[in-house]
């Protein structure tokens, strides 16, 4: 009798696992996919209303260029943003730190330092009120609401006080030659090449690091998380840390586009990065975030205004919009949530 040959035994779990993983990975990708296709489609239609409401003023290209740097600023902030809400928490006090930051780095006695010590000041003030939020959320067990609040009325006190109300004129011939168009590189302004880096490292640090990943895990579920291992109050001080070291380089680049240091700088930022960040398709809850979304959602909202400045609208119809366009968000993130 010939003897038919035995396969060896299979396991069900490891014979599962390549099958399922890519479906998984497809499934992941698609709805990303949909997710920015639909942003570059909202986009695409903006600029498309821009075009033809004003077509000499909207597509000329210092305008554009325009849009971009101011895209720029709130743009690095909302970077800093993402990580924290895909952590599951929040940053009221952004803009309150971008304020605080610029007007201590346009002090008379921080402009003797020059380039250097505007930058450095900047950045140090930023880290320094990002490193007071995490220590208060993290160790302090403060809700991060509270915690950021409060830093919010602070630091908007305390850059009153530093200026007394007053613009502090930056003098600094090099910090201002930033903002000039011969500084430009092959048409594009500085500060964008800026915000392009910080976007790209972010990226690549959400989505390629060990730290991005504990950073998604904490979001998800902090109880699983540091059943794991994981560190849940250590990362969420290295995320406010962040979100400081972002604030402090958006503050500079401020500095740069209105030549300046003002009490009132970067006014609701927390407000438009949350947003853009929501419209990006970061959840509130965490979790779950892209940088890539988080950036088109800035350039939405910074092409709405630009489209409404120039058509002479209301400021209030374009809060109205940008109302509108964060519910329409939110709800497509829960009709998203449920069907998945």
């Amino acid at each position: 009798m010939t003897q038919q040959p035995v396969s060896p035994p299979r396991d069900s779990i490891t014979d599962k696992v390549p099958q399922d993983r890519p479906s998984a990975w497809r499934g992941l990708l698609a709805r990303t996919d949909v997710r920015t296709l639909s942003l570059l489609g909202v986009l695409a239609v903006l600029i498309l209303i821009g075009g033809i409401t004003k077509p000499d003023e909207f597509l000329d290209t210092r305008n554009l260029q325009l849009v971009l740097t101011q895209a720029s600023v709130i743009g690095v902030v909302t970077v800093g943003m993402t990580f924290v809400i895909v952590s599951g928490g929040i940053d009221l006090s952004v803009g309150a730190i971008v304020a605080l930051a610029s007007v201590w780095a346009t002090t008379v006695a921080t402009q003797e330092y020059g380039f250097a010590g505007i930058l450095f000041t900047a950045v140090v003030v930023g880290v320094g009120c990002g490193l007071v939020n995490g220590v208060l959320i993290a160790y302090g067990a403060m809700v991060p609401f509270i915690a950021t609040l409060a830093m919010l009325a602070s630091a908007r006190g305390l850059a009153l006080q530093i200026t007394d109300g007053k613009t502090q004129i930056v003098t600094v011939p090099s910090v201002l030659d930033l903002g000039e168009r011969d500084a430009y590189v092959l048409g594009i302004p500085p500060l964008v090449l800026v915000f392009a880096v910080v976007t790209v490292i972010g990226w690549l640090v959400l989505n390629r690091t060990t730290f991005g990943r504990r950073t998604v895990a904490v979001g998800g579920n902090p109880e699983a998380a540091r059943l794991a291992g994981i560190d849940v109050r250590r990362q969420r001080l290295y995320l406010y840390l962040l979100s400081g070291l972002c604030c402090g380089i958006a503050a500079f680049l401020l500095i740069v586009l209105s030549g300046s240091g003002q009490n009132t700088n970067g006014n609701l930022y927390e407000l438009d990065a949350i947003a853009a960040a929501i419209i990006g398709g970061t959840l509130l809850t965490g979790g779950r975030g892209t940088i890539t979304g988080s950036v088109l959602g800035v350039l939405i909202f910074t092409t709405i205004t630009n489209i409404f400045a120039l058509n002479n609208l209301q400021s209030d119809v374009q809060q109205i919009a940008k109302g509108a366009i964060i519910v329409a968000a939110v709800l497509v993130q829960r009709r998203t949530a449920s069907t998945t």
